[in-house]
């Protein structure tokens, strides 16, 4: 009972911290890490990441925070410039995805739809006069979906533009290092090509992906994308997040990996240094209190009282 209650208190301070319900995640893919041998401070399998409940438009993505110009300008974290988002591809069930927020596609001139349109309505229905029918943004009039003429994106040089051609080479925007050797028409660094978004949201990419973004070959050449039931995901709308990747517990959620059923990739992305690690971390919670009794042991018979009551239990058998 005293160990349930310990682990009820714990999840419920985290929790508290939190403000999400689970308040962790297990990483079970190497798409996140920076070394192949694993590293504190960056994302590797095996990891557990606290999933802070922040607003959506807090959010800082990497386009942002590699500007010059932008206030969030040098924020870092997980090892990279921008936040690390926890969602669900396309807002279907599965296991969320947690990756780097690489910029944000928003609205900027808008049209109302045509509202009489059914929601499953096609694209020319809503939007007779032209324009990208986007069912989650809000429109002029205050409800929600509108027709999108023109796009922006926050931390670069796109601004009201039909469609969104980026470089991520350090002068149109921050430069974004793909970890790759340089081709025929393939940069070092990450370029946005000429995409017509779909609808407003959140592009994202691994660390370790080289330049592959979760929404694919339309918005990054050669990207795989990510896939859900109902297809390669979108722009990671505001519904479809769990929660921003907080502080890391290195190591730990190895123990996860090792009881995983059929359906997980198991350990077979987590560094061969975290298994050393967790040896030594689950050692040293075994075998604490062996020690930690040793030194009280050790404080008590050295104490002034425990002399005194010995010199006290002396007297006593001598009288």
């Amino acid at each position: 009972m005293l160990a349930v209650a310990m682990i009820a208190f714990l999840v419920l301070g985290l929790w508290a911290h939190t403000g999400t319900m689970p308040p962790l995640v297990v990483v079970e893919s190497s798409s996140m890490i920076h070394e192949t041998n694993g590293e504190i401070g960056s994302i590797d399998a095996g990891d557990l990441i606290l999933v802070m409940d922040t607003p959506y438009d807090n959010i800082v993505t990497f386009a942002e925070a590699s500007d010059r110009e932008n206030k969030y300008h040098g924020y870092e974290t997980h090892g990279m410039e921008g936040d690390v988002i926890i969602y669900q591809k396309n807002g279907d069930e599965g296991t969320p995805i947690i990756h780097r927020a690489i910029m944000r596609v928003e609205p900027s001139q808008i049209m109302t739809p045509n509202r009489a349109a059914s929601s499953d309505a096609n694209n020319s229905e809503h939007c007779p006069n032209g324009g990208t029918w986007d069912s989650g943004a809000v429109d002029k009039d205050g409800e929600v979906g509108t027709c999108v003429l023109t796009w922006s994106v926050p931390g670069t040089n796109v601004t009201d533009s039909e469609s969104i051609t980026i470089r991520f080479d350090g002068y149109s925007a921050g430069y974004y290092d793909c970890k790759r050797m340089a081709h025929a028409n393939v940069e070092p660094y990450l370029v946005v090509w000429n995409w017509q978004p779909k609808h407003s949201g959140i592009v994202t990419l691994g660390d370790n992906n080289q330049c592959s973004v979760d929404q694919g070959g339309l918005v990054v050449n050669g990207s795989s994308g990510v896939h859900s039931a109902s297809g390669v995901a979108g722009p990671v709308r505001e519904d479809w997040l769990v929660g921003v990747a907080g502080g890391e517990i290195p190591w730990l959620g190895t123990v996860k990996l090792m009881l995983s059923g059929p359906n997980s990739p198991g350990t077979h992305y987590v560094p061969s240094s975290s298994f050393l690690f967790l040896a030594m971390v689950i050692g040293g919670i075994i075998f604490a209190p062996v020690g930690l009794e040793a030194v009280l042991k050790k404080i008590m018979q050295d104490s002034p009282e425990m002399h005194q009551a010995k010199l006290e239990a002396d007297y006593s058998s001598e009288e």
